[in-house]
Order: structure tokens, then sequence, then C-alpha cells
């Protein structure tokens, strides 16, 4: 085993390699610390009459709080917050993901046409069905998948990167925002109400049985995506002349890590609504941060959480006694994020 080559070390063995970036792991443990941090605030300055300080909200998460205090804690507000991190996390690595297939900084999930595709699938369920809430979340999986299907059969795999999978995502998007208009005017009004409710985005009410979809779809996605696809993925944005002749198997990686994609958007959807733009930023933000090229996944997944739960806690927070769903907090920093990297990606000719 050769030693690490300057600040990006590369360490080899046998039929492996481990690329070491000190600034990208900085970047990733400080955004997970802060992450954390913040859900400590979120929980003690939580919705509700009982105020606790970040101290107590610790002890009582170590199983040293009064019995109120663990009621509160473990039952109320920890899910909101676990489910706030999970899905910011989710949509940080689908987001990384399509940014790096499509080699497009616009690869996002609510602009590609998956997350109206899971808003489908979840208004299908409580207008023609009248779904149940679990249903409902079913409905937003299904909904993400069989998107996916039909974007992947427009461009086919060999077409899943680039300008025409960027378009055709965001032609399929159109059309399902229309469709999902329809389907709201076809809703009765107690129906249509909880569609809405649920097309804004939020984590508010969450509980366990929201939170553990999309926890077990991170558990088994982000090993196969970090450790499985990692070095193949940052190969692949090389180009496919480049990753075939380095022996990546590209069509198979390619449907593996787009999978992926479409399920770690579904789930999020699933717990927590359309929340935008966070799949978007993320990805750009880990980088520019890391100042690493490649897909950064970890670092992006990290800072979708902060981006999350920051917003969580700011919804909570803005206008005392009234609180605004964490999508619409979102959706406000990213219209003025995505207007930014428009004008940027213009200067550089890129668009």
């Amino acid at each position: 085993m050769n030693g690490m080559h300057g600040m990006n070390g590369v360490m080899r063995g046998d039929g492996w390699s481990l690329r070491f970036r000190p600034r990208a792991i900085l970047v990733t443990v400080g955004c997970a610390v802060l992450a954390l941090g913040l859900a400590v605030v979120v929980i003690g300055s939580g919705s509700g009459d009982f105020p606790m300080s970040p101290a107590d909200v610790v002890r009582t998460l170590l199983g040293n709080g009064a019995p109120a205090d663990a009621f509160i804690v473990n039952e109320v507000r920890l899910p909101r917050a676990v489910t706030a991190l999970a899905v910011g996390a989710a949509l940080g690595l689908a987001g990384a993901i399509f940014q790096s297939l499509a080699r497009n900084p616009l690869g996002s999930p609510d602009l590609l046409g998956f997350t109206q595709g899971a808003s489908t699938g979840v208004l299908t369920a409580i207008v023609l069905f009248g779904a149940s809430s679990t249903l409902a979340a079913f409905g937003a999986v299904v909904g993400g998948v069989v998107t996916g299907v039909i974007i992947f059969a427009l461009t086919g795999w060999n077409g899943a990167h680039g300008q025409r999978f960027v378009l055709v995502g965001i032609g399929v998007a159109a059309i399902l925002t229309g469709v999902n208009g329809y389907l709201i005017t076809q809703a009765k009004i107690t129906e249509a109400a909880r569609a809405v409710l649920w097309l804004t985005g939020s984590v508010d009410g969450r509980d366990w049985a929201d939170a553990a979809p999309v926890l077990i779809a991170l558990a088994v996605l982000v090993p196969l995506v970090l450790i499985g696809c990692g070095r193949a993925l940052r190969m692949l944005e090389m180009g496919d002349d480049a990753a075939h002749g380095l022996g990546v198997p590209i069509e198979r990686v390619r449907m593996v890590l787009l999978g992926a994609a479409v399920l770690l958007a579904a789930f999020a959807a699933a717990a927590a609504g359309p929340v935008s733009f966070v799949a978007l930023t993320a990805p750009q933000l880990a980088r520019r941060l890391t100042r690493t090229p490649g897909p950064n996944l970890a670092p992006a997944m990290c800072v979708g959480a902060v981006l999350l739960i920051a917003s969580d806690w700011a919804g909570q927070r803005l206008f005392p006694g009234h609180q605004l769903p964490v999508g619409v907090v979102t959706g406000l920093l990213g219209g003025g994020y995505l207007i930014w990297l428009l004008a940027t990606e213009r200067k550089t000719g890129r668009i």
C-alpha cells in the first residue's frame, strides 16, 4: 500500500482505492454537527408552550429527563426533527446524483418532474380513493417511481444525462403540474384542503411512522451510493468514453444511481411533501464549501439536512404565533437562489 499523496491523498491496495479530501471531510463533519445542533435547538424551541434549553433537550435524549420532558421530546418533537433531517439528507443526496449524472446544475427532482410525479401519486390516492395518510405516502412513492420510468423511457438510459435529460424532465414536470391542478379541481372541499396542505411541504405533526420509511431508505441506499457507486460516479462525470476506458460498467451503474435517486426523492416527498429547492441548492453549496470537483455526495447530504432543519426552525420562529410550512421557507430561499444560479450560468455561457 502506497502512502498518501498531497492534500488529496490516495491510498491504494489490491483492487480498491480511497481518496482523502481533508476539506471535504471537514465540511461533511461540520455540517453534520451543525445539523444535529440545529435539531436540538428546534426540539427545545418547538411549537407549543413548553420551551426547553438545549442542555435539557440533550439530557432528556440521553434518558435523564423528567417524565414530562421525555414525553414532549421523544414523542412530540423528536419525530419532527428526525423527519426534517432525514428528508433534507435524502433530497441533498438525490440532487447530487441527478446533477452529477445530468452534468447540469439544474438537475434536481423538483425541476425534472420527479417531485411532481410524487404529488400526482398523492393526489390520485386522496382525490380518487380517499386514502389515509399512510396510503397517500405510498402513493407518493409509486408516483415518483412511475415518473422516473416514464422519463427514462423517453430519454433512454444512454440519454439520461445532459441537456436531453433536463429538457425531458422539465416537460414532464409541466405536464404533471397541469394534471395535479386538474385533480385538485375534482376533489371535495375537505380532500382539496388535505391535498393543498400536503403540496405545500411540511414536517409539522410528523410522527415516527412518517419518519421510518425515509430512514429505512437512507439506511439501504446511502451505503449503496457512497460505497458501491461513489467512485464510478466520479468516473462518469468525465464522460462515458473515459469511464468505459477505466472499466466502469456504465449502464449498470447509471441504472443503480438513477434508481436510488428516484427512490430517495420519492420517500422524501412521502414523508414531508414536495419540499422544493433543497435538492437543487444543497449540492451546489456543498461544492462551493468543499472547493472540490466531483459529486460531493456526503457533503451534499449533510448540507441538505442543515438546510431543511434550519428552514423548519425559521418557519416556526419568523412570525411569532404563526408557523410557516417548511416548503414555504425553502421556496422563498430557493427561488432567489435559482435566479442567481441562472444568471451565473448565463454569464459563464453554460445556458
